[in-house]
């Protein structure tokens, strides 16, 4: 990998833990826990809540269990770097964003003891950047593996 595919990388890691935590930061200012404020009313709202679970609140409070798995992630990420598919450069700011949003979590995490979220759709679990950012980038890797290395391997 060349400095410039390593570049997107980084870029795409600093976009996210930089707006990940600039907007938790504004949330945790501006908002008593629990306040909501309607963007659009019963559609989506910008609500404070704090997980102290994983996805959809899942293991409340299992804070020592939660900086043990994200370390063993990242470890594992670094591990086999050289392995993910990274043959394009959307895979590399994918890298970057799933990379972000769990060192963005986990900041919250070590700092705070649970994460900030606030995009609140009403009928789905409260989220933030960090979320979002990890699941595009598990959305384009699927893509890749599923729909355009099968493409290229078909062709053998």
């Amino acid at each position: 990998m060349n400095g410039v595919e390593a570049m997107l990388i980084f870029v795409a890691f600093l976009v996210i833990i930089l707006l990940d935590q600039f907007t938790k930061y504004l949330v945790l200012t501006n908002f008593n826990l629990g306040d909501s404020i309607p963007i659009i009313q019963n559609v989506f709202h910008l609500t404070y809540v704090q997980n102290r679970g994983a996805a959809f609140g899942i293991l409340q409070d299992q804070l020592p269990f939660f900086i043990i798995i994200t370390l063993a992630v990242l470890a594992l990420l670094f591990y086999f770097y050289r392995q993910l598919p990274l043959g394009s450069s959307w895979n590399k700011v994918a890298l970057g964003m799933a990379l972000g949003g769990t060192i963005g979590n986990f900041i919250d995490r070590v700092r705070l003891g649970f994460v900030v979220d606030f995009f609140d759709f009403r009928v789905w679990p409260v989220f933030n950047i960090a979320d979002s950012a990890i699941v595009v980038a598990v959305i384009i890797f699927s893509y890749w593996i599923l729909i355009v290395d099968q493409g290229n391997n078909s062709n053998e």
